[in-house]
C-alpha cells in the first residue's frame, strides 16, 4: 500500500490474478466497520480479509486499540446468504486507530461513504447447532468500487448449489404459545434478503394446511422448491400427510398370514387416500401423476420450530432455533429423512374392515401415549404447559391395555453393528447386554447410515423366510420411533442412537410394571446418558415394519402429536422418503 504526502492512502483499487482462470481472485482495500481499512480479497471459496495498518509506524503502539484475537477474517460462500448494497452513511473506523493520530486529528474514527453488507451465520462458540446471524459491512468512497464488489459475490452465490427461490409457507397462529405468527415475522427478513419468494398461508382453522397440500395441483407444486411449516411437530404431520395421501402411491404393510384383514394381498394392494375428498381435489384440478414424479428429486420440507416440543427440529438441526433454521433453509441444506406409514385396519373392535392411511414422521405411540394426546384435547386453553398435566393425570392412573404386537425380524447386516438391535434388553437394570456408549452410532452431520439416494424411498420388500417375531401382554405404553425424538425435556430422546434415514423403526413395549418402576423409566428419560431401555419390562427391537392388535373396544394412537383412532393396525418405514432444508445436528 502507497502513501502520498499527506498521508493519503493511494488505493489500488483492483488486482485480478488473470493466470487462474478457474477462481480468479479480486481484491482491494475498503472499510470494514467497527474494524478499519482492510485488504478484501475474493476467491472461489469466499471472503476473505486483513488489516492494512502498520502497527509501529509513530511509536504509539503500546497506545493503539489491537484487533480482537477471535475477531473473524474470513467467511465462505456456503455461509453467506445474501449480499446487498446498503445506503450511503457512517463507517466506523476506530478500532484499528491510533491514540495519537486521533488527538493529532490526522485520522477520523469515523467517515461517511458507500457501503455494502454480506450476511452470513456463525456457529455459537458453547452450542455449535445454534447459528447467529453475522453481518459485515464495508465502505468505500467510490460508489462503482461497491457495485462492482456486490455484483461479483451475487454471480458467486448464485453458483451454490440447491438454494431454494421460491417456497410456499404454511403458519400455523395457534401453534405452541400462539406464537406461529410472531416466530415467522422474526425470520421473514431473512428470507426477503435471499431474495426467495414466499407465498405464505397462514391456516384458520384444524385441517387447513392438510387440505391446502392435497388440494394443490401439481403443476402449481413444481414452481416452488420447497415447502415451509411454521409450527410444531403435528402441525408438520398435517402438511406431510396432506401432500403423500394424492401423491404417494405405494403397497399396504407387510403382515403375518394370520393378521386378518380383507382388502387383497400386502403385496399388490396400493395404499388407499385417507378420504375420498381428497381424490375429488384430485379429479377437479386434473392431478396427474407423470406431472409431479414421486420421490420427488428437488422439492424439499422445511420446520421453522414454534410448537410445544419440535423434536423433528431438534433432532434434524440440533438447535430449537427458528434462526438456525431459517439459514438451513435459505443455504439450501438437505438431508433426508424416514416416513413411517400407518394404516388403521378397524378403528374399533366392532368396526368394518375401512383401510385409513396416515404418515408419521417422528413417533407412533399408543397406551401412555395415546392417553396423554387425549386429555390433553380437554385442555387446549392451556397451552404447552396442557402436555405436563395431562401426562401427569394419565401416569397416576398407571393403565395399562392388552394387545399383540408382531414385527419383522431384522436380517443381519441391518442393523448398524450396535449390540441391542433386533433384540430385547433383560433385567431390572441389567449392563451386561447392554451396549457400551462407546459403540453406539449416533447419527450426526453427513452420518455414514444415512448418506442414500432418493432411490432408497421403497417400502421394505418382505422376503419369503423372513420371521414375523411376537410379544403379547398388558402394556403400558407401545411406541415406535422413527427418529430419535430429543426434546428439551428428554436430552437423547426415547432412542439415542436412532438415525434419520437408515430405513428401520424402533419399536419399544413397555409392558406393566409398578408404578415405581415406571416412574424411574420416566425418569431414565429425562436425564442425559439415561437408560431409559434398560429394564425388565421394556422390549425394544429394531424392525422395519409391525402390525397391532388390541383386546380392547377402542384404541388410541399418537401420531406425530395428533389422535389416530386404530383397534388394529399396521406399518411400515420408508427410507429417506422426504428430504428436509437441514444438515443434521453436528453434536
Amino acid at each position: 500500500m502507497e502513501r502520498n504526502g499527506d498521508d493519503n492512502i493511494v488505493e489500488k483499487e483492483l488486482a485480478v490474478n488473470e493466470g487462474d482462470c478457474e477462481a480468479p481472485i479480486l481484491n482491494s482495500s475498503v472499510f470494514l466497520d467497527n474494524f478499519g481499512e482492510v485488504l478484501l480479497t475474493h476467491d472461489s471459496d469466499g471472503l476473505s480479509w486483513k488489516p492494512l495498518t502498520s502497527f509501529d509506524d509513530d511509536g504509539s503502539s503500546c497506545l493503539r486499540i489491537k484487533f480482537g484475537a477471535k475477531l473473524p477474517n474470513e467467511i465462505k460462500f456456503s455461509d453467506v446468504y445474501a449480499v446487498e448494497l446498503t445506503d450511503y452513511g457512517l463507517i466506523h473506523k476506530g478500532n484499528c486507530l491510533t491514540a495519537a493520530n486521533i488527538l493529532m486529528r490526522r485520522e477520523s474514527p469515523d467517515s461517511e461513504m458507500f457501503r455494502f453488507m454480506v450476511h452470513g451465520f456463525q456457529k455459537s462458540e458453547r452450542q455449535p447447532n445454534l447459528w447467529v446471524l453475522a453481518e459485515y459491512t464495508f465502505g468505500h468512497r467510490d460508489l462503482p468500487i461497491c457495485e462492482m464488489w456486490v455484483n461479483r459475490l451475487n454471480a458467486s452465490l448464485n453458483l451454490e448449489e440447491g438454494r431454494p427461490k421460491n417456497l410456499l409457507v404454511f403458519v400455523n397462529p395457534m401453534s405452541g404459545k400462539t406464537k406461529g405468527c410472531r416466530t415467522w415475522e422474526t425470520v421473514a427478513s431473512i428470507f426477503a434478503r435471499a431474495k426467495i419468494k414466499t407465498k405464505v398461508v397462514v391456516t384458520e382453522r384444524a385441517g387447513h394446511a392438510f387440505d391446502v397440500m392435497a388440494s394443490t395441483t401439481n403443476k402449481e407444486l413444481n414452481s416452488y422448491d420447497g415447502v415451509i411449516a411454521v409450527g410444531g411437530d403435528g402441525f408438520f404431520n398435517e402438511i406431510l400427510n396432506g401432500f403423500l395421501s394424492s401423491r404417494h402411491k405405494a403397497p399396504y404393510p407387510p403382515a403375518p398370514s394370520d393378521f386378518v384383514h380383507s382388502v387383497g394381498s400386502n403385496d399388490d394392494s396400493l395404499a388407499q387416500k385417507p378420504d375420498e375428498k381428497v381424490a375429488e381435489a384430485s379429479d377437479q384440478n386434473d392431478v396427474q401423476d407423470s406431472e409431479f414424479p414421486y420421490p420427488h428429486e428437488w422439492l424439499r420440507f422445511g420446520i421453522i420450530p414454534a410448537g410445544s416440543t419440535d423434536a423433528i427440529v431438534m433432532c434434524t438441526t440440533g438447535a430449537r432455533d427458528a434462526v438456525t433454521s431459517a439459514l438451513h433453509i435459505v443455504l439450501g441444506k438437505r438431508v433426508y429423512l424416514d416416513i413411517a406409514q400407518i394404516v388403521s385396519w378397524k378403528a374399533t373392535a366392532a368396526s368394518k374392515v375401512e383401510p385409513c392411511v396416515r404418515y408419521a414422521a417422528s413417533f407412533a405411540g399408543y397406551g401412555f401415549y395415546g392417553d396423554v394426546i387425549t386429555e390433553s384435547e380437554k385442555y387446549r386453553w392451556m397451552g404447552p404447559k396442557r402436555y405436563d398435566f395431562a401426562g401427569t393425570k394419565v401416569f397416576l392412573r398407571h393403565r395399562s391395555y392388552e394387545a399383540e404386537i408382531a414385527y419383522l425380524e431384522v436380517e443381519s447386516g441391518r442393523t448398524n453393528a450396535a449390540p441391542d438391535r433386533g433384540c430385547c434388553r433383560l433385567g431390572i437394570l441389567q449392563t451386561s447386554g447392554s451396549p457400551n456408549k462407546s459403540d453406539r452410532v449416533i447419527c450426526r452431520t453427513n452420518c455414514n447410515i444415512c448418506k442414500i439416494k432418493s432411490s432408497c424411498s421403497t417400502p421394505y420388500s418382505c422376503p419369503e423366510e423372513a420371521r414375523w417375531l411376537r410379544s403379547r401382554g398388558r402394556f403400558l405404553s407401545v411406541g415406535a420411533a422413527v427418529i430419535s425424538n430429543r426434546n428439551e425435556k428428554a436430552p437423547d430422546g426415547l432412542v439415542v442412537d436412532a438415525h434419520l434415514a437408515d430405513g428401520l423403526l424402533h419399536l419399544i413395549l413397555i409392558k406393566d410394571c409398578p408404578h415405581v418402576l415406571y416412574l424411574w423409566h420416566l425418569i431414565e428419560l429425562t436425564r442425559k446418558g439415561g437408560n431409559p431401555l434398560n429394564f425388565k419390562f421394556v422390549e425394544h427391537y429394531k424392525t422395519p415394519a409391525f402390525t397391532f392388535t388390541s383386546s380392547g373396544n377402542e384404541s388410541v394412537w399418537n401420531l406425530d402429536g395428533e389422535l389416530f383412532r386404530a383397534h388394529q393396525l399396521s406399518a411400515q418405514v420408508f427410507q429417506g422418503l422426504i428430504s428436509l432444508f437441514a444438515s443434521g445436528p453436528e453434536v
